[in-house]
């Protein structure tokens, strides 16, 4: 909003041509949600309190995690309502992409908003079936996906990181492969989500990382010279990106060690559902699994716990997903989180270089 509205004053007054360019919005939107998180988190916590609105814990889960219930849960809807005030209020919100990235993220942020309140409303652990859960985050992406899909200048070409003439085209079959990109990356984050701030740090790196690779998409100068594909309109998507790293860091201010209150699925679905679709959007699909590595090894830290297990009648850790393995080591869980977040920066420099390796 305030783009449409203080960028046409440019006319008359030249100093407002700075929101022409998508780095000051960026920056802008980035300073609200973090402005947002910080007035509205004390707020939420007292209101969550009083609601009494606790995290259940799981009865399978550490012992030392028994303490922590009753901690305020639902944070998450601090982080959507932060990043998507700053998006609206900064971003071309007449931009497709804009449009699409912010449908997806709120739809999953309500499927995650009616887990929480169901596991909250039985007093347990148990919310939507998966089968129920995993129908309506399919719903979800495979709407957003066909949106996209039906842009004439939209391509279903694959970009492959190493390998800039391995380009394969999926046609049609692109929808459902995107739309799983989306569902695995939320439910990835939602695996993730078990320790104070574990989850949100690897989100803000993920979340700059494509700040970064959207801006570059988007210009086709950047584009052509770094041989990936160029998508025209989608460096807006780096202001969400940043209202995403800034809201998340406001978050984590009252989500760090030991928590205040915790983002519970509707914000972990949410922002997994995020990055799967400006990942999609800015055709580095596969790219992701190397931006979101550490997400990626948790969730197949419970595959292959669940598959053992099946097979061998053996677990491969001693709890999925594997940050549970190391605190039953006795990693202390500032350790285990610090190191996790410092994993994550490793894996999104790796993918940074993928841009020029090619």
């Amino acid at each position: 909003m305030l783009y449409y509205l203080l960028y046409p004053l440019h006319a008359t007054y030249s100093a407002f041509n700075v929101f022409r360019y998508i780095t000051f919005r960026a920056a802008m939107a980035a300073l609200m949600a973090l402005l947002i998180s910080f007035i509205l988190g004390p707020y939420l916590i007292r209101a969550l309190s009083a609601m009494q609105i606790g995290q259940p814990i799981r009865d399978d889960g550490p012992a030392s995690h028994a303490a922590k219930a009753g901690t305020p849960t639902m944070g998450g809807v601090l982080i959507i309502l932060a990043l998507m005030i700053a998006t609206v209020m900064l971003a071309d919100v007449a931009n497709l992409y804009i449009a699409v990235v912010l449908f997806v993220t709120v739809g999953f942020g309500t499927i995650g908003f009616v887990d929480d309140f169901l596991k909250l409303s039985r007093k347990n652990s148990r919310g939507l079936s998966a089968r129920m859960k995993l129908v309506l985050q399919f719903a979800v992406a495979l709407a957003g996906v066909a949106i996209l899909y039906r842009q004439p200048a939209y391509s279903s070409v694959l970009g492959v990181p190493f390998f800039k003439n391995i380009r394969p085209d999926l046609g049609l079959w692109y929808i459902p492969f995107a739309a799983l990109v989306i569902v695995g990356a939320s439910n990835a984050v939602n695996l993730t989500d078990g320790l104070d701030g574990l989850a949100i740090g690897p989100v803000m790196t993920a979340a700059g990382t494509y700040a970064f690779i959207t801006y570059l998409t988007g210009n086709k100068t950047f584009a052509d010279y770094l041989q990936i594909p160029y998508v025209a309109g989608v460096g807006e998507l780096s202001v969400f990106c940043a209202a995403v790293v800034a809201s998340g860091l406001g978050f984590l201010w009252f989500n760090t060690y030991p928590a205040q209150m915790f983002m519970g699925d509707v914000g972990s679905l949410a922002l997994g559902a995020a990055l799967g679709i400006v990942a999609v959007t800015a055709k580095n699909e596969i790219l992701l699994v190397i931006v979101g590595g550490v997400f990626v090894i948790e969730a197949l830290s419970v595959i292959f716990q669940v598959v053992s297990y099946k097979l061998r009648r053996k677990r491969v850790f001693l709890m999925a997903p594997i940050h549970h393995h190391y605190e039953l080591k006795g990693w202390p869980e500032p350790q285990i989180i610090v190191r996790f977040w410092i994993v994550s920066i490793i894996c999104a420099l790796v993918a940074l270089s993928t841009l020029k390796l090619r």
